[in-house]
């Protein structure tokens, strides 16, 4: 592919006059859109917007190269303009702007398309071609100057790919160095190319690895690294650094790199640089603290939690479906009960493991979101936090039983606890099970966990340098464990665990005073607040129990019929109807409102529909740890109103799980499949109404 494959003689329009910064942006978009390169144009516009405030795309020597990514963009492409008496576009050497290129990217998977960019990006280093574009008079010289120096180009990389790699002085360093902005398309090609061609002017060779949109290009090899002198790191964003541990490095940014080449690299070469000693943390960005807010900051912290425990949901998710699937199909719908998904060997198989990968979901989601904030030392201390969120405490007894053995030392009789142990035993510990906090608690394990890790790291700085070695492998995970133990158990999972023990009450007291409706409302609300946290768990196992309850008063001689019976039905009924409308009502909002989620969110459309169907409320969990301010309360929503309208319906379910799949046990079906429909489409409109689109 070449580069005017992307750039079209219609995308180009030269002598323009424009009166700032964004008639020039106007001016691009609105080609980009005349040569059919947008699906949304307002849209694409905001991202490319939302890319300028953090920080100019204007690189100096008179060009700016504004570009998004974005579900706007219905194929990739580029167009310019010239505006030959240049304008003020917050350059980086404060010097007007006068040649434009802007870039549209889809926001999908990296494609070949990025290739040809870096390469336009590299051909604008030579500031005699940039001067050519920006006299060319008419849109077809302009292509001719591009196609004459993108042949150049291929040449002289053919060329340098046959030879031998010129011998070097004895007195000149081995260089390498690695480039890498937020975004991979313009900076990154571009400061790794000044560093190629500074260091070839200067007789020198270097070779520069390049972490762009497609993935790492001319990546270092371990023994490249090894025999290396000095290598110059010009990020703005992390990096995995471990691998130049002992090496001499300069740490430094690709503006630094585009624009100060020379500088760099005669340091390099020339100078004693600092050796770099790795401490279990990332190279961190170049780019200012300052430069992101603090929502900005969770927001990519949560999002790296989420991204990593996807997999997880969807796996495991799909695994236990198949699991009901196979016994439904053996004839299991009705008669499983409380053991459906485990009446055959092969679903009991699919089930387990589908179980073990949903069980890790919620450590998961802790670990990383603790990793993006304080790098490796954070992952263990995450890891448990989100394990103690997801087990809850421990239970001092096992039925009649001590489930620890110092509890007969210390509660036996003449041997009681003192304070400070009854306060452990009594508070932390609890035989109710009810001290789960689930995703919930999750995020918030995630946090603090991060957070812990960064205090340690300033209450050690001033530790000798003799230490340093046991601070990420002894300090950090010893110290930051029981730090969160003792939050988690001590803070959040038995808050969590009294709010549950009310929760219990208070739908007993609702079932007790025959308020079916407002106990529907209630039950499928509750199923969509945590997603198969406590909360959810609270409703499950009420629900479950009310099917127990069935059982005893027909086992007394009631009938099926009896109002009494049919209302533990139809509380069940409710209960699953709210748990399958969140994935569901995600999955077509996903559909009816694109722009409101990423690229990977739209994909899972399909996994939401088998999971929400499958009685599986946990495939939305993404997605409200994503954003819990706006789908949490379209879900709930939604959910509530599906369990309000099962239970006015008289909808019944004797079945305690299954989704769609034990649909042969409920009591007017169709009436119970159109709730659920009209709670699924509430919850896609209200997300549709106050969800934000993601370039916001």
């Amino acid at each position: 592919m070449k580069i005017t494959d992307l750039l079209k003689k219609d995308g180009i329009n030269l002598k323009v006059s424009a009166a700032d910064q964004n008639a020039a942006i106007d001016a691009l978009i609105e080609l980009h859109e005349k040569v059919g390169n947008l699906n949304n144009v307002s849209a694409f516009k905001k991202a490319i917007l939302a890319r300028e405030e953090k920080g100019s795309t204007a690189i100096g020597m008179g060009i700016a190269v504004p570009h998004g990514k974005s579900f706007a963009v219905a194929k990739a492409g580029v167009t310019a303009i010239t505006i030959p008496e240049g304008i003020d576009y917050k350059s980086l050497d404060g010097n007007p702007s006068k040649l434009f290129f802007m870039i549209a990217a889809p926001d999908t998977a990296a494609d070949t398309h990025l290739e040809v960019l870096s390469k336009l990006m590299t051909l604008l280093m030579d500031s005699s071609f940039a001067k050519k574009l920006i006299e060319a008079n008419t849109p077809d010289e302009f292509l001719s100057i591009i196609d004459a120096k993108e042949a150049e180009k291929d040449k002289e990389e053919a060329e340098k790919k046959a030879a031998a790699a010129p011998a070097k002085a004895p007195s000149n360093k081995k260089l390498l160095g690695v480039t890498a902005c937020p975004t991979g398309i313009a900076h990154t090609f571009m400061a790794a190319e000044a560093l190629e061609l500074k260091a070839k002017e200067m007789g020198l060779s270097i070779k520069v690895e390049k972490d762009g949109s497609a993935g790492a290009k001319d990546v270092l090899t371990a023994d490249e690294i090894a025999a290396a002198d000095a290598i110059i790191i010009a990020c703005d964003k992390n990096i995995d650094m471990e691998r130049f541990d002992g090496k001499e490095v300069i740490i430094t940014s690709t503006k630094e790199a585009i624009h100060n080449p020379e500088g760099l690299i005669k340091k390099a070469n020339e100078e004693k640089l600092e050796v770099y000693h790795f401490t279990g943390t990332k190279s961190a960005s170049m780019s200012s603290a300052a430069d992101e807010t603090l929502g900005r900051k969770f927001y990519k912290h949560l999002m790296n939690g989420v991204s990593h425990m996807l997999p997880f949901v969807i796996g495991g998710g799909i695994l236990i479906a198949l699991a009901f699937l196979v016994d439904t199909v053996a004839g299991y719908g009705a008669t499983g009960g409380g053991n459906f998904g485990n009446m055959l060997p092969l679903s009991s198989f699919l089930k387990y493991v589908g179980g073990l990968a949903m069980g890790l979901m919620v450590p998961v989601l802790a670990g990383y979101i603790a990793y993006s904030i304080a790098d490796r030392p954070g992952l263990a201390v995450g890891f448990v936090g989100g394990m103690l969120a997801s087990s809850g405490n421990a239970a001092l007894f096992s039925g009649d039983a001590p489930a620890f053995p110092w509890v007969t030392r210390l509660m036996g009789e003449g041997a009681p606890l003192d304070g400070f142990n009854t306060f452990i035993g009594n508070f932390a510990f609890t035989n109710n099970g009810a001290t789960v906090s689930g995703f919930l608690g999750g995020i918030a394990a995630g946090f603090l966990a991060g957070g812990i890790i960064l205090v340690l790291k300033k209450l050690t700085a001033g530790f000798p340098k003799s230490l340093e070695g046991i601070k990420p492998v002894l300090i950090y995970p010893l110290c930051g464990v029981f730090i969160i133990g003792v939050l988690m158990s001590f803070i959040l999972n038995p808050i969590i665990g009294l709010i549950n023990v009310g929760l219990s009450a208070m739908l007993t007291a609702l079932q007790a005073a025959n308020l079916i409706a407002v106990l529907g409302l209630i039950l499928g609300a509750m199923m969509a607040i945590d997603m198969g946290g406590p909360i959810n768990k609270a409703a499950y196992v009420f629900g479950t129990g009310m099917l127990g309850t069935a059982q005893v008063l027909m086992e007394k001689g009631a009938e099926a019929s009896d109002p009494a019976v049919v209302a533990c039905y139809i509380a069940m009924a409710s209960i699953m109807v709210g748990g399958m409308v969140p994935p569901v009502g995600i999955a077509i909002a996903c559909k009816l409102f694109p722009s409101k989620f990423t690229e990977s969110e739209r994909e899972t459309w399909i996994t939401n529909i088998v999971m929400g169907s499958s009685f599986i409320t946990e495939g939305a969990i993404p997605f409200a740890a994503a954003d819990p301010a706006h789908v949490i309360p379209c879900t709930l929503v939604g959910s509530g109103i599906a369990g309000l309208l099962s239970a006015i319906f008289g909808c019944t379910l004797m079945a305690p799980h299954g989704g769609v799949f034990v649909f042969a046990t409920v009591g007017k079906w169709p009436l119970y499949i159109l709730a659920w429909l009209i709670g699924s489409f509430i919850t896609a409109v209200m997300l549709g109404l106050i969800k934000k689109p993601v370039n916001k």
